[in-house]
């Protein structure tokens, strides 16, 4: 593996983040990253709660002067320590706050799905390259040594040329208020949400692009979750080089999330493949079956250093908004196939990585 360890430069020097949102993913993963990262630190929080922001304000080193609540969110223009700003919201508010985080001049790094709509996407890239602000999509597993092992070893030759690439990532969403369960704000069910770690993940994996999808959408009666978004999603992806792919995804299931790729010569399995912590990678040959051990630094802080060093270096990042672009292009055509029993073409694309940036330290 190659050495994915660096080190820190002094916290002054550091990109300096302001965090929109604390749920669940702000609070207990990406506060933790931010507190192990390298290259970026924490300088500011956005809520609608501002007792909220100013609590964890002061829990990181701040003051109540660095909690600000949504509509006081120009008052970073001000603020020269705050180059960059992590959107942690709903996904149908992507599109705004990137918008209005790029007009101050600020960097911005995006959860996934990067929107709710290809139109949406299509703005939030526009906006961000007309105001010379970088914009990355937080694919946290483009940045884990595990999933760059498993792509060296794809690229390196050892499966072979690839043929069949399956994925599943399925859990229970058993809240009917949750806002992933409301279409306007989630832009569909499983698919965007969990789902689009297969899609991305497997496009990362082979460095190729579909050519054409066709999907399935199961969505049942009498189910007070399922009213707006489908409960389960399939899909196979056709590739220029003669590569398959099928995939899973559901809100229905055992928490389940694997993946598998098979060549010529070996196949690869990652179970769990998409989990923050305790990933598994498993080789498998004639000869028999590898079980590779590989450090698991803090994802999150991998993401966000990716991001740091760019701006510090003035690099595209690896994930750029053109990747969340691209995945948003394809989710729709998944949908528009189920909708229309029919498989739907995209274009044809042959050159690798043809949407990601500078390749993150280490790889």
């Amino acid at each position: 593996m190659p050495e994915t360890q660096s080190t820190p430069i002094p916290p002054q020097e550091r990109i300096g983040y302001a965090v929109l949102g604390l749920g669940e993913l702000t609070l207990e993963e990406l506060l933790p990253a931010l507190r192990s990262a390298k290259y970026s630190r924490i300088r500011a929080f956005v809520s609608d709660n501002k007792d909220k922001a100013v609590a964890q304000a002061l829990a990181h080193g701040l003051t109540e002067r660095d909690a600000y609540l949504y509509e006081e969110f120009e008052q970073l223009e001000a603020r020269n320590d705050v180059q960059a700003v992590f959107i942690v919201l709903p996904n149908n508010q992507h599109r705004e706050y990137t918008e209005r985080a790029a007009k101050m001049g600020k960097h911005v790094l995006c959860e996934k799905p990067m929107a709710t709509t290809v139109e949406d996407a299509e703005a939030m890239v526009s906006v961000c390259h007309q105001a010379g602000v970088k914009l990355m999509i937080a694919y946290r597993c483009q940045y884990t040594p595990t999933h760059w092992a498993a792509r060296d070893l794809i690229d390196g030759g050892e499966l072979g040329p690839l043929k069949l690439m399956q994925s599943i990532n399925g859990q229970m969403q058993d809240d009917p208020s949750a806002w992933r369960l409301k279409l306007e704000q989630a832009g569909g069910g499983p698919l965007p949400d969990v789902g689009l770690y297969c899609l991305n993940t497997l496009r990362f994996l082979s460095g190729e692009e579909p050519h054409e999808v066709f999907g399935y959408l199961y969505k049942p009666d009498g189910d007070s979750r399922f009213a707006e978004v489908e409960e389960a999603v399939s899909w196979l992806m056709r590739f220029p080089s003669g590569l398959e792919a099928t995939c899973m995804t559901s809100y229905s299931t055992l928490t389940t999330r694997q993946l598998y790729v098979l060549g010529e010569k070996a196949a690869l399995e990652m179970n769990p493949a998409f989990a923050y912590e305790n990933l598994e990678l498993t080789v498998k040959r004639e000869r028999g079956v590898e079980k590779l051990s590989v450090s698991q630094p803090d994802q999150f802080a991998l993401e966000l250093d990716h991001f740091s060093q760019c701006i510090l270096e003035d690099k595209v990042p690896f994930t750029p908004g053109e990747e969340g672009l691209q995945d948003q292009r394809i989710m729709a055509a998944i949908y528009k196939s189920a909708q229309e029993g029919r498989p739907i073409q995209l274009e044809q694309i042959t050159k690798k990585d043809a949407f990601r940036g500078s390749r993150p330290q280490g790889h």
